[in-house]
């Protein structure tokens, strides 16, 4: 579920990790929608996605470097969307971010869970990690923006034809087809 500033809530699946991590915010106009403003937000975060780490020990440092990852993860989103080749700082990023070590996953039961305590760090090695099998991998010509006029959500198109358009067909798309079927 992805949550606006109204509390508007409509399920949003990105598609990719990596993907989930533009939706906290960003700089410029995106900064109004800014979610990781604490240490504490940022481990709610990584409970709430799909990574569903609890119980993470983030440190003041991990913030910036989410901050950092988010627009790294961005920037290269919007060079894969566009054909362009991936700026290399985000590259650069990416990289130093995905050569920490990771958490390490455990099977309880039949569900995922985790071997150890995690820290922030290791987290976003996971994030940076998936960005880098997302852009180094064959859906890197399926990332895609929203197409509905005034919604800039990123995702990656998993869908069998590669025709998806709008980050949700309950809020973007639905209004889309609203909107076409009054005209």
């Amino acid at each position: 579920m992805l949550r606006w500033d109204g509390g508007v809530e409509f399920p949003f699946d990105a598609g990719a990790l990596c993907l989930e991590l533009p939706t906290t915010g960003g700089v410029g106009s995106y900064l109004r929608h800014e979610a990781l403003r604490t240490p504490d937000d940022l481990a709610r975060w990584l409970a709430d996605c799909r990574l569903r780490l609890t119980d993470v020990r983030v440190v003041d440092d991990d913030l910036p470097a989410a901050r950092q990852l988010r627009s790294a993860i961005w920037s290269a989103a919007h060079a894969a969307m566009t054909g362009r080749p991936l700026p290399r700082p985000s590259v650069g990023m990416i990289n130093e971010l995905a050569a920490r070590p990771a958490p390490i996953p455990l099977l309880a039961g039949d569900r995922r869970s985790w071997a150890i305590a995690t820290t922030g760090a290791q987290a976003l090695s996971a994030i940076a990690r998936d960005a880098i099998d997302l852009f180094g991998g064959p859906y890197a010509k399926r990332v895609r923006m929203c197409t509905a006029p005034d919604c800039e959500l990123i995702f990656v198109d998993l869908s069998r034809p590669g025709k998806r358009r709008w980050c949700s067909m309950e809020r973007c798309g639905n209004r889309a087809k609203q909107r076409a079927r009054r005209r």
